[in-house]
């Protein structure tokens, strides 16, 4: 009995005799002025680079296992880009992919990191993507040389102001209208429906979570956040932004006063399951206040970060703790359209452009129906689970839904839990099957791609990845 435990507590000894560290850097990712911007129904030339985009990049390591997490200001990026990315970073340190967690914000102002035609799957990494993955590859190199013997905290805090469900019933069951010729219970951003909105489609998360670094003398060496809230939007016509994505890395950084550091602070803000989620209220009874290009990004990067700050005053920053990481590949079907649907998207195709307005993008969507008719049957993704002490991590790559994350959260055998959404890939969105039924933007064939049931087939994966990482 004295035997098990003295050698209990030498192995609890060494454990923890092992020596945390951190490390973090950025690549800049911006494009040239010209590229096309995406994130809109057109991809109008960029005219101006209002902030500079970047991958951020953040190393942990606690003496046996190194993690890597990079979040990448883009739309959304296809898996063939962060797979490569991977295969450069594994090939020059060793860090295996099932370790390495990488995303996009989801801004709506820089340009595609999707190839070409963001429908198309698996086509040829273009000049922009190739450029991508070695910065991505850069950064995180980067952060591994600057990986030095640091303290880890997190917690939790709330920013209710500026989440707002997007997908709205209407009363009396009252539908309207998609560009496949049918009909929807849900409508996205409803403006049009003020005087017959019923109740949002969905909940809202006000949470924001976050980890936070430190070196063992107390200087800030990096931050990563996870809010659950679509882009802000609100910036100048034809200019390359980050978002409120960056301005939170901006304000944190100023707010912990860790500006011209060497080597450098890095504020990172991921974003979680919002698919369904963003700052417009349509419920209000007074009109939106109008607001000047930029404020309200700033408005929302502010808040967030002052929430982060105010809570991670009361945290306590741990010596060591352990980190774990498990993924696996699930294979989905994908969504294809039926004969009849093929026939009337290339009649619609075919027609002469008649230069009225088409409000429901009856063509746009007429040419992903002609593009998802070649889809492959199955699509494999990426499924990940992290822990990091007492936090555990979830990564999916696809804009998901706000009740799977938090379905996701309260079924998770950690505490404390969130999601990073668009994670190793991105294939458009996820709505559960209960949202399938509404209808709506984020349910139409060439937003969504995959089966109805794919959803639950994630959730319970990432439960086992979870089981696994305990």
């Amino acid at each position: 009995m004295y035997r098990t435990l003295f050698i209990a507590l030498i192995l609890s000894g060494l454990a923890h005799a092992q020596t945390f560290r951190a490390g973090a850097a950025t690549s800049n990712i911006t494009p040239p002025l010209g590229s096309g911007i995406v994130g809109g129904w057109s991809a109008p030339p960029a005219t101006h680079i209002h902030d500079e985009l970047h991958a951020r990049c953040l190393v942990l390591d606690d003496g046996t296992t190194r993690l890597v997490f990079v979040v990448v200001d883009s739309v959304s990026v296809n898996r063939e880009v962060f797979d490569e990315a991977k295969r450069q970073v594994q090939s020059a340190t060793g860090i295996p992919p099932a370790n390495m967690m990488m995303s996009a914000t989801h801004t709506h102002s820089a340009s595609s990191a999707r190839g070409e035609n963001a429908m198309v799957v698996g086509p040829p990494l273009d000049e922009y993507q190739k450029f991508l993955v070695r910065r991505i590859s850069d950064g995180v190199r980067r952060a591994v040389n600057n990986l030095e013997p640091a303290r880890i905290g997190w917690g939790t805090g709330k920013v209710p102001q500026h989440v707002f469900n997007r997908r709205w019933l209407l009363r009396d069951g009252q539908t309207a209208p998609n560009p496949f010729g049918g009909r929807d219970r849900a409508v996205m951003n409803p403006g049009g429906y003020r005087d017959r909105l019923l109740k949002p489609a969905g909940p809202v998360n006000p949470d924001v979570y976050f980890l936070s670094l430190e070196s063992v003398s107390g200087r800030p060496i990096a931050l990563l956040a996870n809010y659950w809230l679509h882009y802000v939007g609100g910036v100048g016509a034809g200019h390359i932004s980050a978002d409120y994505f960056g301005a939170f890395a901006g304000r944190i950084q100023e707010l912990l006063g860790a500006d011209r550091q060497d080597p450098p602070f890095v504020g990172i803000l991921a974003n979680g399951p919002c698919a369904d989620v963003n700052n417009n209220n349509y419920g209000a009874t007074t009109p939106a206040p109008r607001y000047k290009p930029y404020e309200k990004i700033h408005i929302v990067a502010n808040d967030v970060a002052q929430e982060v700050l105010r809570v991670r005053k009361t945290i306590t920053h741990r010596d060591w703790v352990p980190l774990k990481a498990a993924a696996s590949e699930l294979a989905l079907a994908m969504r294809h359209p039926s004969p009849e649907m093929v026939e009337r998207a290339r009649g619609i195709v075919a027609q002469p452009k008649s230069g009225n307005p088409d409000p429901l993008h009856v063509e746009i969507y007429a040419r992903r129906t002609l593009d998802a008719s070649k889809w492959p049957d199955n699509v494999n993704i990426v499924l990940q689970t992290f822990r990091i002490g007492d936090v555990g991590i979830a990564a999916i790559p696809f804009e998901t839904f706000t009740e799977t994350g938090l379905e996701i959260k309260a079924k998770s055998p950690f505490k404390d839990t969130f999601t990073i959404e668009l994670a190793n890939g991105g294939l458009g969105y996820l709505p559960t099957p209960e949202q399938h039924e509404l209808g709506g933007y984020e349910t139409w064939l060439g937003t969504n791609r995959v089966e109805r049931e794919a959803s639950r087939k994630i959730v319970a994966t990432v439960m086992d990845l979870f089981g696994k990482v305990k």
